[in-house]
C-alpha cells in the first residue's frame, strides 16, 4: 500500500473529470479523495502500487471528451487509511488556473432530452450536464463550482440534487445544472418591460412574433441575440435601419444541418465546425439560387451559418423551423448587451419583444467566425467557444499586450502559456474602449494576474496606446506588422529565421507612413523589411479606406499623370463622381493635398475591385475584397498579369505594369477572369520574393489572408517550391491576432 498525491493541470474542471476520476477509483480499488482548487486538481489516492499505475495509466488514456491534462506531478505522502474514494469540496490556493473551459454548445444528449415528453428536462431551455453549457460566460472566481457561478441563486430541487449526487448519473457533479423546477425560468416582456408571459407561454409567444416579422432580442450564453425571420425582406430592412447596418451580412441560425446544406454548399470540413462543440459562425459558399436570403448578405457570394448552441436556441428553431437571422444585440460600434436591464434600455429603439431568463451573464462573448481555407478551419473571431483557451508559448511572464484598435483583444502571458482574451470589438467608442477596461480588470482579479509591462502598436493615437500610456508601468511598442508576422510565428510555435508576408488594410509603419503590402526577413537579431508594394496615394485620407474608388482614381492618375481622364474617363469608377468632385480629385493629386502614401494590399484590392465595378463603396470592412474573391473564383484560368520588381533595399514591388494591363483588358475580359489573374499575379508575386528572401519558414498573416481564393493560391505554389507555409488556425489572421504577436516579438526583441 501506498499513498499518493498528484497535482494535476489542465483543462479539467467543467468537463467531469472528478466523477470520471470517482468512477475510475471504484474500478481500480482506490481509497482517498479529489478535489478543484484554483490552480487545478489535487488528487490522493491509495493502493498497491502495481493498481495506482494501471489507474494511472486508464486516467490519461481515457479522459472525457474536452479534458486535457497539461501537467502531471506526484509525490508518495504518509498513509493516512482512507476508508473509501470521495469528492471533497473545491480547496483554495494563492494561484488561479489559467485553464478555464469556453462555454459549450449543448450536447447530443442534451438535445435529446430536451425533446423527449418523458424527460423531465423536457423543453426546458437551460439544460446543461457535465459534457455542456455554460462555463466561463458565468464563474465569478475559481475553482469551478456552482457556488462561484451566477447559478449560485438557484438551489437544486430532490431531483436535480439526485442526479448530482448519483455516480452512475451523467449529472454527477455537474455544476449548471438545473430543471424547470428550481432553474432560471424564461420571460416575454414588451418593448416598454412589460411582462407578458413565462417558461412554455413565452416561448409559443415569441415564434408567433417572429412568423409576424418582428424584431425579438434573446439573452443567450454570452450576451443578447437579434433575432428576426430571414426570408421576410421588410423585416430583414427594418432591422438594418434600427441597427445603422445598410450592406454588412447578418448571421443565420440553421435548426440542422439539413437547412443549412439546402442554402449552402457543405464540405466535411465545413460540417464539423459547424457541429463542433464550439458552435462556431461558419462562412459558406450560397447557392446560386437562394434569392430569397439576398437581403440577408447583399452583395456576398457567402452566408454566415450557425447551428443552435443553446437548449434555447434549439427549442426556438424547432418551433420556427425556417433560418433565422441571429445578430449580436448591441447599438453600433458598442458591445454586446449581457444585462437585463441595459438591454432594455440600449435596445429600445431596436427590439419589439424580450425574450430573457434569469441566469445572469458575466462577460460578454460574440458568436464566433470560422471560415475554411485549405481544408482546415481557420478562426477569424475568437469568442464564444474558444475563448479564454490559454496558447502554450515561452515569453515572459506577467506581461499584458494590449493589441491594436480594431477588432480588439488582449493577451497575458503567465508561465509558460498566453491567455488571449475574447474578441472585444472596435476601439472608436466610449463604450468599447470602457468594455476593454472593464475586462481587463475583470481578468486581473479572476485570474490573479499582476501586471508588470505593457506592450502595444506603434500608432499613438490608438486608444490601447493611451492606455499603456496612462499607466505607470513600462511599456515597449511594436510596429502593427512586425506583430502580424509574430503572431504567426508563435501560433505554430516557430523560431526565426523565416520570411513573414504580412498584408492588410492599414498600420502605422516605422517609416511613420501607412503599411500593409510587406515582406518581412525574421531573424534571430532583427526583424528587416525585404520588400513592400510600391506606394499608392490615399486622395482624401482616411475617406479612401471607405470608398475605392478614390484608390482607383489616385492609381489612374500615378499611371497616366494628368492625362488619366482622357484615357479612363469612361471607367465606373470615375463616371461615379460628379463633374465637382472629379475637379477636386484633381487638384488634390496635383497637389497633393491629403493624399498620404501607403503601401497597403487591402487598398490594391479595393483599386481592382472599383475598376471592375465591383464596389466603389465600401458598405462595410472588406466589401471591395469579398466582391474581387468572388468573382476570382468564378474563374480557372493560370494567367498573370507583369509586375516587376525594382531591386532596391528592400525591394519594390511595382504594380503600375499590372494597373496598365487590367485596364487594357477591362472592355475585353470578363471581370471574373481579371479578378482571377490578379490573384494568380500576387501569388506569382510571393514566389518571387521567397525565392530571393531563401527562408525555407513562410508565415502568413494579416486581414488578407481571410481570402480562401488568395491564401490557398499561395499556399499551393509555395509548397509545390518546396517551402513550409504556415498561415493561422486557432487565432484570427486580422487584427484580433495582434496581442500574441506583440508578446512574441518582445520576447525576442526586448533588448534591442
Amino acid at each position: 500500500m501506498q499513498h499518493l498525491h498528484i497535482q494535476l493541470n489542465g483543462f479539467l474542471q467543467g468537463v467531469g473529470f472528478r466523477p470520471f476520476v470517482y468512477r475510475l477509483a471504484g474500478q481500480y480499488q482506490q481509497k482517498g479523495w479529489i478535489a478543484n482548487t484554483n490552480s487545478g486538481i489535487s488528487l490522493h489516492i491509495e493502493s498497491s502500487s502495481d493498481l495506482q499505475q494501471k489507474f494511472l495509466a486508464e486516467l490519461k488514456n481515457t479522459l472525457p471528451p474536452f479534458a486535457q491534462i497539461k501537467s502531471l506531478t506526484s509525490e508518495p505522502l504518509p498513509l493516512e487509511n482512507f476508508p473509501h474514494f470521495t469528492i471533497k469540496p473545491s480547496q483554495f490556493d494563492s494561484q488561479a488556473s489559467l485553464f478555464v473551459l469556453p462555454d459549450i454548445a449543448t450536447c447530443t444528449d442534451c438535445v435529446a432530452e430536451l425533446f423527449n415528453p418523458t424527460s423531465r428536462y423536457y423543453q426546458y431551455p437551460l439544460i446543461s450536464c457535465c459534457q455542456c453549457g455554460p462555463r466561463y460566460s458565468i464563474m465569478t472566481q475559481q475553482p469551478y463550482d456552482r457556488a462561484r457561478t451566477t447559478m449560485a441563486d438557484y438551489p437544486l430541487c430532490a431531483a436535480c440534487q439526485k442526479d448530482f449526487s448519483t455516480p452512475e448519473n451523467r449529472r454527477f457533479h455537474a455544476q449548471t445544472i438545473a430543471c424547470s423546477e428550481c432553474g432560471p425560468a424564461l420571460q416575454w416582456l414588451d418593448a416598454q418591460g412589460q411582462a407578458l408571459a413565462i417558461k412554455e407561454q413565452a416561448l409559443i409567444a415569441c415564434i408567433k412574433q417572429l412568423q409576424a416579422g418582428k424584431i425579438v432580442a434573446v439573452k443567450g450564453i454570452g450576451g443578447y441575440q437579434l433575432l428576426v425571420n430571414a426570408q421576410d425582406k421588410v423585416a430583414v430592412a427594418r432591422l438594418r435601419r434600427k441597427k445603422k447596418r445598410p450592406a454588412k451580412p447578418f448571421a443565420l441560425l440553421a435548426t440542422d444541418l439539413a437547412m443549412v446544406k439546402s442554402l449552402c454548399f457543405v464540405n466535411e470540413q465545413e460540417q464539423q465546425a459547424l457541429q463542433s462543440a464550439m458552435a462556431p459562425i461558419v462562412l459558406l459558399k450560397k447557392h446560386v439560387s437562394i434569392t430569397q436570403y439576398q437581403a440577408v448578405a447583399p452583395s456576398s457570394h457567402l452566408l454566415a451559418v450557425m447551428l443552435p448552441s443553446s437548449g434555447l436556441q434549439h427549442l426556438i428553431m424547432q418551433a420556427f423551423m425556417q433560418p433565422l437571422i441571429a445578430t449580436s444585440a448591441n447599438r453600433a460600434g458598442e458591445p454586446i448587451c449581457t444585462d437585463d436591464q441595459q438591454a432594455l434600455t440600449l435596445l429600445s429603439d431596436i427590439a419589439d419583444y424580450y425574450l430573457l431568463h434569469d441566469r445572469v451573464i458575466l462577460r460578454a462573448l460574440d458568436d464566433s467566425i470560422v471560415r475554411v481555407i485549405t481544408n482546415k478551419p481557420r478562426v477569424l473571431r475568437r469568442a464564444r467557444g474558444y475563448a479564454p483557451l490559454p496558447v502554450s508559448l515561452p515569453v515572459d511572464s506577467n506581461i499584458l499586450a494590449l493589441g491594436g484598435h480594431l477588432k480588439s483583444s488582449w493577451a497575458f502571458s503567465y508561465q509558460g502559456y498566453v491567455l488571449l482574451s475574447q474578441y472585444l470589438g472596435d476601439m472608436h467608442s466610449l463604450a468599447n474602449q470602457a468594455h476593454f477596461k472593464q475586462s481587463v480588470v475583470d481578468a486581473q482579479t479572476f485570474y490573479n494576474m499582476p501586471v508588470k509591462q505593457h506592450i502595444h502598436d506603434l500608432h499613438p493615437d490608438y486608444f490601447t496606446s493611451h492606455y499603456a500610456a496612462q499607466s505607470p508601468l513600462p511599456r515597449m511598442a511594436v510596429q502593427h506588422h512586425h506583430a502580424h508576422a509574430f503572431s504567426c510565428l508563435a501560433e505554430h510555435q516557430l523560431k526565426p529565421p523565416a520570411l513573414a508576408i504580412t498584408w492588410d488594410g492599414t498600420g502605422l509603419g516605422e517609416d511613420n507612413s501607412s503599411w500593409g503590402g510587406e515582406f518581412f526577413l525574421i531573424q534571430p537579431q532583427a526583424i528587416k523589411r525585404f520588400a513592400h508594394i510600391q506606394p499608392l496615394l490615399l486622395v482624401g485620407g482616411d475617406k479612401a479606406n471607405q470608398e475605392p474608388r478614390r484608390v482607383a482614381i489616385a492609381i489612374l492618375y500615378q499611371l497616366f499623370g494628368e492625362q488619366w481622364q482622357g484615357v479612363a474617363g469612361q471607367l465606373a469608377c470615375v463616371q461615379s463622381f460628379t463633374a465637382k468632385e472629379l475637379h477636386i480629385l484633381n487638384i488634390a493629386l496635383k497637389t497633393k493635398l491629403n493624399t498620404p502614401k501607403s503601401s497597403s494590399m487591402g487598398r490594391l484590392f479595393d483599386a481592382v475591385a472599383s475598376l471592375l465595378n465591383l464596389c466603389q463603396l465600401n458598405g462595410y470592412e472588406g466589401q471591395a475584397a469579398s466582391c474581387l474573391e468572388a468573382a476570382a473564383s468564378l474563374s480557372n484560368t493560370t494567367e498573370i498579369y507583369a509586375c516587376p520588381f525594382v531591386p532596391t533595399q528592400p525591394i519594390i514591388i511595382n504594380w503600375q505594369e499590372m494597373f496598365q494591363q487590367i485596364v487594357i483588358d477591362l472592355p475585353v475580359l470578363s471581370a471574373e477572369l481579371i479578378a482571377a489573374k490578379f490573384h494568380n499575379t500576387l501569388a506569382d508575386i510571393v514566389l518571387r520574393i521567397a525565392q530571393q528572401a531563401g527562408e525555407k519558414q513562410v508565415v502568413l498573416s494579416g486581414g488578407c489572408f481571410q481570402n480562401v481564393v488568395l491564401t490557398e493560391k499561395i499556399h499551393q505554389v509555395l509548397e509545390c517550391a518546396g517551402f513550409q507555409v504556415y498561415s493561422h488556425e486557432q487565432i484570427p489572421s486580422n487584427d484580433a491576432g495582434l496581442a500574441l504577436g506583440q508578446l512574441y516579438y518582445a520576447h525576442f526583441y526586448k533588448n534591442k
